[in-house]
């Protein structure tokens, strides 16, 4: 045995804890619709193109990606001002998309390939066309003008202090009934009421039509902004700590305060509790969290709730901002093992629609796919869901999108400093054709360069690429009990670039080793280890490893029993 840094904590896991629900030992895919495949040659993809993909995600087979289920960014009729955050009818599909008949068939097809549908639920704001914003913003005396957000100004200036994420403040004036309505966003989404338990019935009948439809369950879009403060008070100003923060705070308003009561607030936990007991009644469904927070395990750990009765998931966003150092990613790991409780299940991202892709933050040197190997080996071998991007199977990197041609509203805001996230949304890459088989005209936003080498049909013919790679490990990982149930321990490497791990079960064990350097680095263990070579990626490595020194190579990943 190696030396362990931690002893588990999961101890029901350690002990066989049977774990049942498809979300705990499953892959989750997020597909970005608009960018994904574009089946009626209007440049935009849509749920038609998503059907078509399907074999591709999951066929049963291994020569397929292999994941259990689909995360679909939103499909609701929208307006567009933020590509779907803003709905204007949750109970229908938009027509760029398709239509509620293709959505059924979406859910038909993905469920008879054993593949689950979670879909994106936007209820911290509509859009300020759907009906009930319509109604609200009519006049002060409607049945509808406190299901948002209304209060008078002071002094001809907003009711406090508060700052939209996207910049500016959080309210906007309406000269019709004279009073200001917040936003936590664009002021094309105006934030619903969650204190009017009309607004609380209204949104619970959605969960309900979308659930008895055949949703396998829903990703809450900014679930820990629902409430406000009571009173509105303003947020407590934040001191830089450094010129950094300084800066930040000049150019991105929303960075000069602690948010304290914008966001965060008590009464959403009885909330999540009465929508946890709904989302239950249905059966083995999904509620993932988005829990964006500066004290992010804390907070998650508050969202799973007291007795397992909040949140099933709640978001892990911490790889997102960890530099590529085993060390760091070892902090965040420990973090979350250590604060979650014991039954709340953690889960790990590596990039989404809202960050620069991780191929590109991470590894841009020549070696860029052994890079993503590694960093795939532990998403996809750490105790929790992995959630992968899009794209991120053939490595596709951020595409640097000229400014005359940003869709992005924060893009567009803030260029030069912030190119927005339009980069992060480009179109799958499926082949070298024009548009790279996304479109059979030009698409939404411009293909990134290089996709003639760097699509799914050059990838799928190569034994060792990245997307062969994704497939390998995915498939590995649903044969494991280790790796789907198991429980964690830190291997001491002794090389603080290489980060080393256990998983662990009752009649199972894995032993994972990832070199982070680019450069050849040597491991000690405290005493000979005798290994049995599973995988090893990025090397020729095979057979039995017996030895109490292990020279690991450049960017090697390696799983054993």
């Amino acid at each position: 045995m190696t030396a362990m840094d931690e002893k588990p904590k999961r101890k029901e896991i350690a002990e066989g804890f049977a774990i049942k629900t498809w979300w705990q030992k499953g892959v989750i895919y997020q597909i970005y619709p608009l960018s994904f495949k574009d089946s009626n040659g209007d440049g935009l993809g849509d749920i038609s193109g998503i059907i078509e993909k399907l074999d591709y995600l999951n066929d049963g087979t291994e020569n397929s990606l292999g994941v259990d289920a689909i995360w679909l960014s939103p499909v609701n009729s929208s307006p567009m001002q933020d590509f779907g955050y803003d709905v204007s009818d949750y109970n229908n599909i938009d027509s760029v998309f398709g239509s509620m008949s293709n959505f059924r068939r979406l859910l038909d097809e993905s469920h008879r390939r054993n593949i689950k549908v979670i879909m994106d639920l936007v209820v911290n704001h509509t859009s300020d066309q759907h009906p009930w914003f319509l109604e609200s913003s009519s006049s002060k005396n409607n049945p509808k003008r406190e299901w948002y957000i209304w209060k008078n100004g002071v002094n001809n200036k907003p009711p406090n202090n508060w700052q939209s994420c996207f910049g500016g403040p959080a309210w906007e004036y309406d000269s019709t009934t004279k009073e200001y309505y917040l936003h936590s966003f664009l002021k094309e989404q105006p934030d619903l009421n969650w204190r009017n338990p009309q607004v609380k019935q209204a949104i619970f009948d959605v969960i309900r039509f979308w659930l008895e439809m055949g949703v396998d369950g829903f990703r809450l879009d900014v679930v820990n902004y629902y409430f406000k403060d009571a009173l509105l008070r303003n947020n407590p100003p934040k001191r830089p700590a450094n010129l950094r923060d300084l800066i930040a705070g000049v150019i991105y308003s929303y960075a000069k305060h602690h948010h304290t009561y914008d966001k965060d607030q008590p009464e959403m936990f009885d909330l999540l509790k009465d929508m946890r007991e709904l989302v239950d009644s249905y059966g083995e469904k999904l509620l993932l969290g988005e829990v964006g927070s500066d004290r992010n395990t804390e907070m998650a750990t508050r969202y799973y709730g007291k007795n397992n009765d909040g949140l099933h998931l709640s978001f892990n966003f911490d790889f997102l901002h960890s530099p590529w150092n085993a060390n760091s990613f070892k902090r965040i790991i420990m973090e979350w093992e250590k604060g979650l409780p014991s039954w709340a299940w953690p889960t790990y991202v590596l990039s989404n629609h809202d960050v620069v892709r991780h191929i590109s933050r991470y590894c841009r040197g020549v070696n860029s796919e052994a890079c993503a190997k590694v960093a795939i080996s532990m998403l996809l071998t750490l105790h929790g869901t992995p959630v992968i991007y899009y794209g991120e199977e053939i490595g596709m990197k951020e595409g640097n999108i000229p400014k005359r041609l940003l869709k992005d509203p924060t893009g567009k805001r803030f260029w030069p400093l912030f190119q927005g996230r339009d980069g992060c949304r480009t179109p799958m890459q499926w082949d070298n054709s024009a548009n790279a088989g996304f479109s059979n005209i030009s698409p939404w936003l411009p293909v990134n360069r290089g996709y003639k080498t760097n699509n799914v049909k050059f990838q799928h013919d190569e034994p060792d690429s990245l997307l062969n790679t994704y497939r390998k490990l995915i498939w590995f990982r649903k044969k494991s009990p280790a790796l789907t149930s198991g429980s964690l321990e830190f291997v001491n490497t002794n090389n603080g670039k290489v980060l080393g791990y256990k998983r662990i079960t009752d009649n199972d064990f894995m032993t994972i080793l990832l070199n982070f350097s680019e450069k050849e680095e040597a491991i000690q263990f405290s005493e000979e280890q005798k290994l049995s070579i599973c995988l090893s990626l990025n090397s020729r490595r095979s057979g039995l490893i017996k030895s109490r020194i292990l020279n690991m190579e450049p960017y090697e990943a390696i799983i054993a029993v």
